[in-house]
C-alpha cells in the first residue's frame, strides 16, 4: 500500500509518516502542490492525503487538479471543520474528510476504506502486511 501526503508541514508529514508506516508498504511525501502532482504521477501511490492549506496554491484547486488527473482515492486532512469546508472539498473531488487532530486509528481506517473502494475485487487488505 502506498500513501502519498501532501502538507507544506514538514512536522505533519514526517508524524504520518511514522503513524502511517506500520499499516503501509511506503509512505511518500510532498511539502509542495507541485512536488505532489509530479510524485503522483511519477509513483502511482494508492491513496492521496491531502492538506487544504499548501502556500501558495489553494487546496481546493490542488484537489481538482488531482482528480483531473487520476482516480486515486482522496482524503482531505485539514485544521478546517466548517461544514461549508468539506463540502466543498467533495465537491472538488476528495473522496473523504477529517479534521486535524485525528486519531491513528480513525485515520487509517479511513485509508482503508477508501482503499477498498477503489478495487472492491481485491481478496486482501492492501493495509496489513502478508504473513507467510
Amino acid at each position: 500500500m502506498r500513501v502519498l501526503v501532501i502538507d507544506d508541514d514538514t512536522g505533519m508529514t514526517d508524524l504520518l509518516t511514522i503513524l502511517l508506516t506500520p499499516a503501509s508498504s511506503q509512505v511518500l511525501t510532498a511539502n509542495t502542490a507541485e512536488e505532489g502532482i509530479r510524485i503522483l504521477l511519477k509513483e502511482k501511490p494508492d491513496v492521496v492525503i491531502l492538506d487544504l492549506l499548501l502556500p501558495p496554491e489553494n487546496g481546493l484547486q490542488v484537489c481538482q487538479q488531482i482528480r483531473e488527473l487520476s482516480n486515486v482515492p482522496l482524503l482531505i486532512l485539514s485544521d478546517f471543520d466548517t461544514p461549508g469546508m468539506v463540502a466543498q472539498a467533495l465537491d472538488h473531488g476528495a473522496d473523504d474528510y477529517l479534521t486535524k487532530p485525528v486519531s491513528s486509528g480513525t485515520l487509517i481506517a479511513r485509508l482503508r476504506k477508501l482503499v477498498r473502494r477503489s478495487n472492491p475485487l481485491k481478496k486482501t487488505d492492501p493495509l496489513t502486511k502478508p504473513t507467510i
